[in-house]
């Protein structure tokens, strides 16, 4: 896993890189994300580290997935992922490790993520209308979360597969006092929902 600074340093750039490649101003991102101009600038400058919340969010905004975002505008496609490659993140306010499992660069529509939740931790997400054009298929390997889409929740536990629109997603919960392993398959393309 990337060291705290290294990671700060890497979101700080890559989120101003795609900000100006959509000729978009602080206060213009901040208006499409309900993210503060003030929050962004601080990430901007290494100055904070942003939660989950907070990255969906601007990534939303910005038109890209985690996933994307997270990938290396330097390294050369590959349709090989090798799992030392692979970026892995953890959020600082509940400790969930997100792994970018898809080979970055390959033009694919689909994203592939491998999270590690730890027990009692919880995630929550205000609705999202910007990402309404991606759809999701959560599929637990080990225990057992909750998952908050629309006014509806859905337990999972080991062998479910729940499909959703990314946009309706308010929250994931592990409500158990085990870590929970799961995939999450995001499909970047039009949706029927």
């Amino acid at each position: 896993m990337e060291s705290s600074d290294h990671f700060e340093k890497h979101v700080a750039e890559r989120l101003k890189r795609l900000r100006l490649e959509r000729g978009l101003t602080l206060d213009q991102l901040a208006d499409l994300s309900g993210v503060s101009r003030a929050m962004i600038s601080r990430i901007e400058r290494s100055e904070a580290s942003p939660t989950a919340a907070l990255l969906a969010r601007l990534c939303s905004a910005l038109g890209v997935s985690l996933s994307v975002f997270f990938a290396s505008a330097e390294a050369e496609p590959s349709p090989l992922a090798r799992r030392a490659d692979q970026p892995v993140w953890r959020d600082p306010e509940s400790g969930y490790v997100r792994r970018a499992v898809s080979p970055p660069g390959t033009g694919s529509g689909t994203d592939i993520v491998e999270v590690e939740f730890p027990a009692g931790a919880e995630v929550r997400f205000p609705g999202r209308p910007t990402g309404r054009s991606q759809t999701q298929h959560v599929w637990v390997f080990d225990g057992a979360i909750e998952l908050t889409v629309g006014d509806a929740v859905h337990r999972l536990e080991a062998g479910d597969c729940l499909f959703m629109n990314v946009g309706d997603v308010h929250g994931y919960r592990n409500p158990t006092d085990r870590p929970a392993r799961y995939a999450v398959v995001i499909s970047l393309g039009p949706t029927t929902l």
